[in-house]
Order: C-alpha cells, then sequence, then structure tokens
C-alpha cells in the first residue's frame, strides 16, 4: 500500500477508496468487504500464514484479507471476477507479493495450484458450496481457512440425522476434518449482509475423489423425504439389491439416506458395486 493509501481494512478507508474509484458494489458478486483489522488479523493468524507461504484467496475485494496476508509474508494469488476493481488493488496492494487474476473462480485451474498451498478467503456467497468442492478435490491445499453463511458452516459440520445433514456434510467428511472458528456478525462488513458468517477451518486429508461415492451420496438425498431404497431405485439400482446390502449393514429398509454416516455409505457403495470401501 502506497505511502498516503486509504487503508481498506477501516471502514472509513474502504468508503474513501471506493469514492475515488467511483464503484458501487455489485449484489450479484456477493460483495460484502471486511472491515475489522482485528478479525482480519485472527483469520491470518488462524490459518498459519507466515513468510515464504504460497496462498490463494478468492473475491479479495478492496484488498483488505490479501493485504494482512502480504504483510504477514506470504506470497499471495488473488483470484477475483469483477474487472472494475483493478485501478483500486493496483493501488493498494504490494506488486513483490501479490497476484491478481481476473477470472471465475470456479473456472480457475486449481489442480495445477503448487501442492501445499494455502488458500485463505472471505468467500463470495453465491459461489461458496461449489467452489469448496472444487478446491478440495483438488488435492493442492494444506490447509484452509474460509469465511462462509453460518448456514452453509453448520452444513458443512452436520452430522447424520441433523437436519443440515447432506451432500456438503459427506463431502467434507470425505476429503478433510472441519473446525468452527468463530461466528461473525454482520455488522463488521460493509455493505452489511443479512446473514451471519462463520469462520471455519479446514484440515485435508489427502483423500482422492470417489466418483462413485458420491454418485450414490447424490441418487441417496435427490428427496430427502423419500426412503434411501426408492431413491436409489429412482437413480437406477437394482431394489432387490439395495434391500439386501441394507440387511447385510443392519439398517431398517425404510431408512432414509440422512441416517447414514459416510462410513454406511462407502460399504453400501462397496457391496453395490464392488468398489474397496476403505477408500
Amino acid at each position: 500500500m502506497s505511502q498516503g493509501q486509504a487503508d481498506p481494512r477501516t471502514l472509513r478507508g474502504l468508503r474513501a477508496l471506493l469514492s475515488r474509484q467511483g464503484l458501487r458494489l455489485k449484489k450479484g458478486f456477493g460483495q460484502h468487504f471486511l472491515v475489522d483489522p482485528n478479525l482480519l488479523a485472527f483469520i491470518v493468524r488462524s490459518a498459519g500464514v507466515g513468510p515464504g507461504d504460497r496462498v490463494y484467496e478468492v473475491g479479495p475485494g478492496a484488498g483488505a484479507l490479501t493485504l494482512s496476508l502480504a504483510e504477514a509474508g506470504a506470497e499471495v494469488v488473488a483470484v477475483e471476477k469483477d474487472l472494475r476493481l483493478a485501478p483500486l488493488l493496483d493501488a493498494v496492494l504490494p506488486q513483490d507479493r501479490v497476484e491478481v487474476v481476473f477470472a471465475d473462480a470456479l473456472g480457475f485451474p486449481w489442480d495445477e495450484v503448487p501442492e501445499g498451498s494455502l488458500f485463505v478467503s472471505n468467500l463470495p456467497y453465491n459461489i461458496a458450496t461449489p467452489l469448496l468442492v472444487r478446491l478440495l478435490t483438488s488435492r493442492r491445499f494444506r490447509r484452509l481457512v474460509v469465511m462462509v453463511q453460518r448456514e452453509v458452516a453448520r452444513r458443512m459440520m452436520a452430522r447424520p440425522g441433523e437436519r443440515d445433514y447432506g451432500i456438503l456434510s459427506l463431502r467434507i467428511a470425505h476429503h478433510a476434518t472441519v473446525e468452527k472458528l468463530r461466528d461473525v456478525p454482520p455488522a463488521v462488513f460493509f455493505p452489511r449482509p443479512e446473514v451471519t458468517s462463520t469462520i471455519v477451518r479446514i484440515e485435508p486429508k489427502g483423500v482422492a475423489d470417489d466418483p462413485l461415492l458420491f454418485s450414490l451420496i447424490e441418487a441417496a438425498f435427490r428427496a430427502r423425504r423419500r426412503t434411501l431404497v426408492n431413491n436409489l431405485e429412482a437413480a437406477g439400482y437394482d431394489r432387490i439389491e439395495v434391500l439386501s446390502a441394507l440387511t447385510l449393514l443392519g439398517l431398517d429398509p425404510k431408512v432414509r439416506g440422512e441416517a447414514l454416516s459416510l462410513a454406511h455409505f462407502k460399504r453400501l457403495r462397496s457391496i453395490l458395486t464392488g468398489a474397496d470401501a476403505s477408500r
């Protein structure tokens, strides 16, 4: 950040930067910028960012978190969709430590990221779930610390039988362990969102994707009110084979998908397809 440049980590500084650039934020991009220096420092600290770390960020916005990451000594690649922010980010961020890539994060080549990188981001609300899946299946990151809507965080951490339990819960359980760090109120964002956010830390296990497993899981959750047997039959699985598999697993034939753990689904996949249940 150049001398005399407004600091995007404070509300006054952010307002000044947006005013100088004549920018109005776009609701469609999910732009809610964090303006709390202490919370930004907490995020960087929670990710364990230090000198020489390679860190990726999506949705840098005005560069508040990006700047904090760079000041911790990281080499940062920030992926931003809104090209209008280019002059602002150019003025705020240190060019020797930060590369801003203007692209759609869902189309970014995450599989080409250096192995062992970190991912730290206040994720745009509208792409958080599909992006997290892309990041985890890439197997390139050793740790992810992200801020998401509280409802998304609950789905990430839900257990079998809970209301929020579903495909995302099982994705996270397969690929990583997840820890809630803290909730974040709307008051620390500009503009204020209508929801509470949550910061979570995700520690990947380095496990490969399992398309057969998640094809089965997606079929199981196609209609939550229907039994597992009916959902799988509708997806093309043989009803008799599914009923036989449930008997082997000691499960009620009227069980719904939301009652099965990841281990259950792996064993069910193994019985129905002959694939290795230990994966």
